[in-house]
């Protein structure tokens, strides 16, 4: 595995204490742990392939598997659905569990008794393994046609034995579902079929199924992440996202995960704020699989809805979020700083209860609890190094809270602000790793007019609809994962974190006071459908 060392230089690190602005090779290591039971290969390795065949002959015996079986690969991929948290502060630890369980649960099946689950690290190799294409590993196989050939097969497969275990609930677990907004059985199918009560019709962009045909959109003839998301998952908006210095903070520019809610089924709102890692290598790599951006407004592949376990790719592309998870645990122990919350905001995140998981034999677990899941240590394993193990991210700041942030103001549909000729030079000093972000909030978009995805454009000419990736106005895309939830009109705003490129013109070329900066969203590709309005824009200091 090749070394990478990414240099950073701001205004933080130059007001650290000169121990903390000498880097990590100042620093004292936190004590190895002991050796693990079990390795998560890099999937290009050696032991990654040798894991894949194991992965495969379990995947066709879980297809196999009666739908009353909660080991069944459909019923698998309906916890995801009806449980998994996305933009908040347990996405990380939820997964973590999910992918535990059914890790055993590989294991067991297919006999393979050192079976771990392999990663995918998309900053290494931004394409779709080509192993992914073979037999079972491909959700497009036709032994898929058994099953998901077209809805009418798929309900009728699997919805009398959900219907099932739906009635066999506990009040605990109908709590959480209530907070997800599944009332009732119908509620969540809704959400698989894309059926809208209040339009009595359904919307293409909405539903979480797909056909067998359509169920990714990357192929082994077209294997390779497309350029915006090959951009979210670079070494250098990597790096940005390993870089924050706390679990959590308020201000999302500081924190490695996304919002606190009150649950973690607890519906995007207001308060809805992406981390870096979340919102950009993790939705856009689930949305470009799927189709987002190429076949919008729809319909598109198990990658871009809740039903992405489907996918046998989903739980590679997981497995490295986790493992970057711990690459950052460990980069805050090496730093002698917390890797969790403190005080009331540890006993809040401990304590979630997670009701829906199920294990090896087929029986549920439970009650477990975020805590649970917090290392590593609950299934005995750890990671083939890979990229971010090599980074030198430096020491915090003392100043790390006072660093400044650029507010813009809005006309129309352009956010406009200037930032500082300092802080664009300091910027462009240190192009490896950004210093500068935009933050950006933008409500959820209609889902009746499809569009998740949506380039975000610094200083275009007037009348500018769309950009490609090497644009010198091309700042970055977001792009919203997930469900567009029933009803259609989402009422919640959302916000982001985009590292910015130093190609951008705008900083290339600042004036003497600064660099004026005007943004604006385009869809992506050009696709008709509506374009948010910005509700706010600032430039933010990393």
């Amino acid at each position: 595995m090749r070394s990478t060392t990414l240099s950073h230089f701001s205004r933080r690190t130059f007001l650290a204490t000169t121990a903390a602005a000498a880097g990590l090779s100042a620093l004292p290591m936190a004590p190895a742990r002991a050796a693990a039971k079990y390795r998560r290969y890099n999937v290009t390795s050696a032991e990654g392939r040798k894991a894949l065949a194991s992965y495969a002959k379990a995947v066709e015996i879980m297809l196999k598997l009666p739908p009353t079986d909660p080991r069944n690969w459909f019923r698998n991929a309906f916890i995801h659905m009806m449980d998994c948290p996305h933009g908040n502060w347990w996405f990380f630890v939820w997964h973590r569990g999910y992918l535990g369980y059914f890790e055993q649960t590989i294991r067991a099946l297919s006999g393979d008794e050192t079976f771990a689950i392999p990663y995918w690290d998309w900053t290494e190799l931004p394409q779709i393994p080509q192993d992914m294409f073979d037999g079972v590993l491909d959700p497009t196989h036709h032994i898929y046609e058994a099953y998901t050939k077209n809805l009418a097969v798929f309900t009728a497969f699997i919805q009398p034995s959900l219907k099932s275990y739906w009635a066999t609930l506990t009040p605990a677990q109908q709590t959480q579902l209530n907070a997800r907004g599944y009332n009732t059985f119908t509620d969540m199918w809704n959400d698989v079929t894309a059926y809208v009560p209040s339009l009595k019709t359904g919307v293409t962009g909405n539903v979480a199924f797909a056909p067998t045909c359509g169920a990714r959109y990357l192929s082994r003839d077209n294997p390779k992440l497309d350029a915006r998301t090959a951009k979210a998952v670079s070494a250098p908006t990597v790096a940005s996202g390993l870089k924050p210095t706390l679990f959590y903070d308020a201000d999302i520019a500081l924190s490695f995960t996304s919002s606190k809610t009150p649950s973690h089924n607890t519906a995007p709102s207001g308060t809805t704020q992406f981390s870096i890692l979340e919102g950009q290598p993790h939705n856009l790599t689930h949305n470009c699989i799927g189709g987002v951006g190429a076949i919008d407004p729809g319909p598109y592949g198990n990658m871009t809805n809740n039903l992405s376990p489907v996918d046998p790719i989903f739980f590679l592309h997981h497995s490295n979020m986790d493992r970057l998870w711990d690459v950052w645990t460990n980069k805050q122990k090496r730093l002698h700083l917390p890797y969790l919350p403190t005080g009331e905001d540890l006993a809040t995140l401990s304590k979630e209860p997670f009701l829906f998981y199920v294990n090896a034999d087929g029986t549920y677990v439970g009650p477990t609890v975020a805590a649970d899941f917090f290392s590593t240590d609950k299934f005995d394993y750890d990671y083939q190094p890979g990229f971010g193990d090599q980074l030198d991210l430096p020491a915090p700041s003392p100043a790390v809270a006072a660093a400044p942030s650029f507010k813009a103001t809005l006309k129309g549909k352009i956010a406009a602000l200037t930032v500082p000729l300092a802080a664009v030079q300091s910027h462009q000093a240190a192009a490896a790793l950004p210093q500068l972000a935009l933050e950006i909030t933008l409500p959820h978009p209609s889902g009746g007019t499809g569009g998740r995805s949506f380039d975000v454009l610094v200083n275009a000419p007037p009348g500018t609809t769309e950009a490609t990736p090497d644009s010198p106005y091309y700042a970055g895309t977001i792009s919203f994962f997930g469900s567009l939830m029933p009803g259609m009109k989402m009422s919640h705003d959302a916000t982001f974190i985009l590292p910015l490129p130093t190609t951008l013109a705008a900083l290339r070329s600042p004036g003497p006071k600064g660099a004026a900066l005007n943004v604006q969203l385009v869809a992506v590709d050009g696709h008709a459908e509506e374009v948010p309005a910005i509700k706010a824009v600032a430039v933010r200091t990393l």
